[in-house]
């Protein structure tokens, strides 16, 4: 009930008025966001997300897209990032980011956008979406809060050696490799129930198989075909699925 009736005042505000600049409760965008999500609660439950997307100053492209500024963004928006076809095509249909279009996406991202590339199975839970989403705004409303925002890190997996993530893989190498893959990923990035390869950053592909070679990751099989490959080879995957189009 307590989400429900955050979800309730926010829409409520929406068809406020705007007021003064010297109202009380209008001072601070963060605040504002605390009306409907404990950000600091939602900071923990961001670690599910910290895998695959940057936040704060200085995020880039990872195997998602940055999320600073997130608020009012035009989904599919964001220079460099290959996008799925669907999110590209909603963002041109209009879908904008907001407490509403968050909290439907976070919940079930394949039933907002059907053909996402995002492989996470959503957050049920309505408060801690309301807190996630919270959490985000922190870096949204203006260049105010996201300076004072301290930028939440990008864990790694497993810490891998200069000389490991350093290594320049041969596409071509990896395309001869690749075929045992492809007989689960679909090369054309579709998600056919296991999540898309394409085009994932060179340095996420080399974390994500040493994470299955040390067994950090937990899927058997992929344990399994990971800890038959060399370095080099992983670094000649990695660029051969980076180098790929959907």
């Amino acid at each position: 009930m307590r989400g429900r009736r955050r979800q309730v005042l926010f829409a409520a505000l929406l068809t406020v008025p705007a007021l003064s600049a010297g109202a009380e409760s209008f001072k601070a965008p963060e605040a504002r966001a605390e009306m409907f999500g404990d950000a600091d609660h939602g900071a923990g439950i961001w670690d599910e997300c910290a895998g695959c997307h940057e936040i704060g100053p200085g995020a880039g492209n990872r195997v998602g897209p940055p999320l600073t500024g997130l608020f009012g963004r035009r989904a599919g928006n964001i220079d460099g990032f290959s996008y799925s076809k669907s999110m590209a095509r909603m963002g041109a249909d209009g879908l904008t980011w907001d407490w509403r279009t968050l909290d439907a996406y976070v919940e079930n991202p394949k039933a907002l956008v059907s053909g996402t590339r995002m492989a996470y199975g959503g957050l049920k839970d309505p408060q801690d979406r309301a807190d996630l989403i919270a959490f985000l705004r922190r870096y949204s409303d203006g260049p105010e809060d996201i300076r004072e925002a301290p930028p939440t890190a990008r864990v790694r997996e497993v810490d891998l050696p200069d000389s490991v993530l350093g290594l320049e893989g041969d596409p071509a190498w990896g395309e001869y490799l690749a075929s045992e893959c492809q007989t689960c990923h679909q090369r054309d990035g579709s998600d056919q129930g296991i999540p898309s390869i394409t085009p994932w950053p060179e340095e996420d592909f080399v974390i994500a198989m040493h994470a299955y070679k040390q067994k950090l990751r937990p899927h058997p099989v992929m344990q399994m075909m990971a800890g038959r490959l060399s370095d080099e080879e992983i670094a000649a995957l990695a660029a051969y699925f980076a180098s790929l189009e959907e």
